[in-house]
């Protein structure tokens, strides 16, 4: 089993633990319903009264909190005695997650010098750039957690691109078994040379996580210091001439509310009049880095709720209403691992992390949400209930007919002999782009699960996902524990992207351990050429 009931207090008011913003102290915060908004409220012995927005909506906030699941954590975890959070990450053994996608630094360098970026050589001083040995030291740790080895990393920097070793790289993790490769980019060299990414693709990378923050120029140039649209652009052109297949693109822009809220429609309708090469987007509102009064963190703030009311005025064929929080697809997670007979990746984050859905785009560009096929909600309800039952009636047949049932094809038939029967009425029966059915492509999951049958489904739809990055302000120490995105880093530690990017900001430790100054990186860098 790979999911088990919330610890997860629910309802409002309620108390959680939060930072102080200023000495990064853990302190107590209030979760509590002003005006229709969900807010934290914290007070810091030594620096005062915070107060910011978390959710914008409560309703939303309810609904979202109707599906937490929490892991199992790992069973091998880095700290085995963790005495508190967020103090003792490594993973360590107060984690309620395994690692359902990796972020791997390549370096901190960057060809761009971004007002708002957080992993900037120029702007720390030093330079981050772990070699290739310890890159695939880090690999290597991914792949051995335990009970399930790590199968998606995303390297990410600065810009990967620019790492001396980037191709060397990709080729290792591919010959490592992670079934999904990413890189998070800016673009420019995917632009600048059209064999880039063909070259990438021959390295075994499967999607490019595409920054990404409008269809107006100034967008650009106030937030990554240069025009960069047209850039974008044509990296999207080059990606879609790749072969056997386009090299998949993911849209991820980073949303400030007065900067460009008023574009999260116009993204998605640019990812859907491209959807041969982009396969979703990755919408991430802002987190705050650093002080900022608490007049412009209202003026800024945007939550998820804000996204999917913003999706739905500016859209017409997606509702709030049609969006679901990460861990709403866990009982998938739950039943095929029953039928793999092994843990199997489950998305059990906090679920005020994230929010997502599909679409389906039909061949005439017809656009409708995947609740318009599915009962989802009936169907994960569904699920969940067979899982436990479907599990004991496995264990119980296995007693009398021994090894026949332990082959995979003896699980597929007993499981599939009662799927339709079981899920029939929650699945539609028009067909996809394509011609395949509902009920076949979650056939192909249940029964293969591998990268072939869930590449399939990506391509026949699109994905809208929302993931906010908790900033000192809206810290959660609830959400830390449950955190599915992690960072590998050089001392074989894994560490919770919030935890890395905020809070006790384990990336400064990280970097200065393991970094050069500047100064010096450049003179090798001269003598090197």
């Amino acid at each position: 089993m790979v999911i088990q009931d919330s610890q997860l207090k629910k309802g409002l008011p309620k108390k959680t633990e939060s930072l102080c913003p200023e000495c990064k102290s853990v302190i107590q915060a209030k979760l509590l319903v002003d005006d229709g908004k969900v807010i934290m409220k914290k007070r810091c012995p030594e620096h005062g009264v915070f107060e910011s927005v978390y959710w914008s909506d409560v309703n939303m906030f309810y609904n979202a909190e109707k599906w937490a699941f929490d892991g199992t954590g790992v069973d091998n975890p880095a700290i085995p005695n963790a005495k508190s959070c967020p103090d003792d990450c490594g993973l360590c053994d107060l984690h309620l997650s395994h690692t359902c996608l990796a972020n791997l630094d390549l370096t901190n360098r960057c060809n761009l010098t971004c007002p708002i970026c957080f992993a900037n050589a120029n702007a720390s001083g030093y330079v981050y750039e772990p070699s290739f040995e310890q890159v695939v030291k880090m690999l290597k740790v991914l792949r051995e957690e335990k009970p399930v080895p790590t199968t998606a990393v995303q390297f990410s920097g600065g810009e990967p691109t620019v790492y001396p070793h980037f191709f060397d790289v990709l080729k290792r993790a591919s010959e490592m078994g992670f079934a999904q490769i990413q890189i998070a980019s800016n673009g420019i060299k995917l632009a600048k040379d059209p064999s880039f990414a063909q070259k990438c693709v021959d390295a075994g990378l499967h999607t490019v996580y595409l920054q990404f923050d409008g269809l107006k120029e100034e967008n650009y140039i106030q937030a990554r210091g240069k025009p960069l649209l047209e850039v974008k652009k044509q990296a999207i052109k080059n990606c879609l001439n790749t072969k056997p297949r386009p090299l998949a693109t993911v849209l991820v822009p980073t949303i400030v509310k007065t900067i460009n809220d008023d574009q999260v429609g116009d993204i998605l309708q640019f990812a859907i009049n491209n959807r041969k090469v982009i396969l979703g987007v990755n919408y991430q509102p802002v987190s705050f880095t650093g002080r900022i009064s608490q007049e412009e963190r209202e003026k800024q703030r945007y939550t998820l709720p804000d996204l999917a009311k913003g999706l739905e005025e500016q859209t017409g064929f997606v509702s709030r209403d049609d969006f679901y929080p990460v861990p709403f697809v866990s009982p998938v997670s739950q039943l095929v691992s029953i039928l793999k007979s092994e843990p199997k990746v489950a998305f059990t984050s906090h679920p005020h992390c994230g929010l997502a859905t599909y679409l389906i785009i039909d061949d005439d560009g017809r656009v409708s949400p995947i609740t318009d096929y599915v009962d989802v909600e009936g169907l994960m309800e569904k699920m969940l209930e067979k899982s436990g039952e479907w599990d004991n009636l496995l264990f119980r047949t296995a007693l009398k007919v021994g090894d026949k049932l332990k082959s995979e094809e003896g699980k597929r038939k007993s499981i599939l002999k009662n799927f339709m029967k079981n899920f029939g009425e929650f699945l539609g029966k028009d067909e996809l782009p394509g011609g395949m059915t509902l009920d076949e492509i979650f056939e192909q999951l249940l029964t293969k699960g591998d990268k072939d049958s869930i590449r399939e489904f990506s391509w026949r739809t699109m994905f809208i996902g929302g993931m906010h990055f908790q900033d000192d302000y809206n810290y959660d120490i609830e959400r830390l524990k449950r955190c599915t995105i992690h960072y590998a880093v050089p001392d074989g530690r894994i560490i919770p992207f919030c935890a890395y990017n905020g809070g006790p900001t384990y990336r400064k430790e990280i970097e200065k351990k393991y970094s050069i100054p500047l100064d010096e990186w450049r003179n090798r860098d001269e003598a090197r050429s």
